[in-house]
């Protein structure tokens, strides 16, 4: 079963459970009718932490072996869990309260956890859909400049994307590289997630080895009145090699743009048959003074 959205796809808790609208919490879910259905050598709450401890996915299978597992995977303390473990940057607050953070997310009080996750969720497929689509758009020819790069950045940050999200929506082999790159990149400079889940996270999605390549062309110094050519360099390099920080004057051209003595930055699909590392001149005349 799949949980679909436009331009985006994602296993779907909706699709395994049935909606549940009865708020449950850690004690109402240790009621005799819990009881009744539980194993004998499992307690009702090491049950419930075991629940709220999986992956969304796994929590849906669990849900699918007996009528207890069932039950418990419709409550909402452990899908209170999930959202706060998989948005863990925001502030999630009820309906009517006051907050001043500036990454508070309100939620209804007549909506169960559940429910709320599910909405989220669904909100996040499409702003990674829309993001997918300018990429596409952008680079219709395979490269994409880094001041297009970089507002898909922001975008990104505004709309409080969250690690999960990238790895769900962005992580994806079927999407082309600079998909992949903007998201790697993303996690690492603007969230801050630890290289080595970074990094696991690509292998398990079988990414890791796709190649970019990144030019930049740099203004041609002054000699004796002339300007000498412009240069161009360029580095081939693939997601793993970015993601241990591998390519750090990639990074600093890929953050400062075209700035400076920067002309222009430019992001592509790697040619198989381009060399790692070139610097040569681009074919532009000198000025005289």
């Amino acid at each position: 079963m799949r949980w679909k959205a436009e331009g985006a796809e994602e296993d779907s808790p909706q699709q395994i459970i049935k909606s549940n609208t009865s708020p449950y919490s850690f004690q109402r879910c240790t009621q005799s009718k819990m009881s009744s259905l539980l194993p004998l050598h499992v307690p009702d709450d090491i049950a419930l932490q075991i629940a709220s401890l999986l992956p969304v996915w796994d929590l849906c299978a669990l849900g699918s072996c007996s009528r207890f597992w069932r039950e418990l995977c419709k409550s909402d303390c452990v899908w209170e869990c999930l959202a706060r473990r998989r948005w863990s940057l925001l502030e999630f607050s009820d309906h009517g309260s006051s907050s001043s953070s500036c990454t508070a997310i309100e939620k209804p009080t007549s909506m169960g956890w559940r429910s709320f996750y599910i909405e989220l969720h669904n909100e996040k497929a499409a702003i990674a859909a829309s993001v997918v689509r300018f990429v596409e758009k952008c680079s219709s020819s395979e490269s994409l400049e880094v001041g297009e790069y970089q507002k898909a950045m922001r975008n990104l940050n505004q709309l409080q994307f969250g690690y999960q999200d990238v790895e769900m929506f962005l992580f994806k082999p079927k999407l082309t590289v600079l998909v992949n790159l903007l998201g790697l990149h993303y996690c690492l400079n603007w969230l801050r997630v630890p290289a080595e889940c970074v990094l696991k996270a690509l292998q398990s999605s079988e990414i890791s080895e796709r190649q970019v390549c990144v030019k930049w062309w740099t203004l041609g110094r002054w000699s004796h009145g002339y300007r000498m050519r412009d240069e161009l360099c360029s580095r081939c390099f693939t997601l793993l090699d970015f993601g241990l920080a591998k390519q750090e004057e990639v990074l600093a051209v890929l953050y400062r743009g075209a700035v400076h003595e920067v002309l222009r930055v430019q992001i592509c699909v790697a040619d198989p048959s381009s060399t790692s590392w070139s610097c040569q001149g681009a074919r532009r005349e000198g000025k005289k003074t």
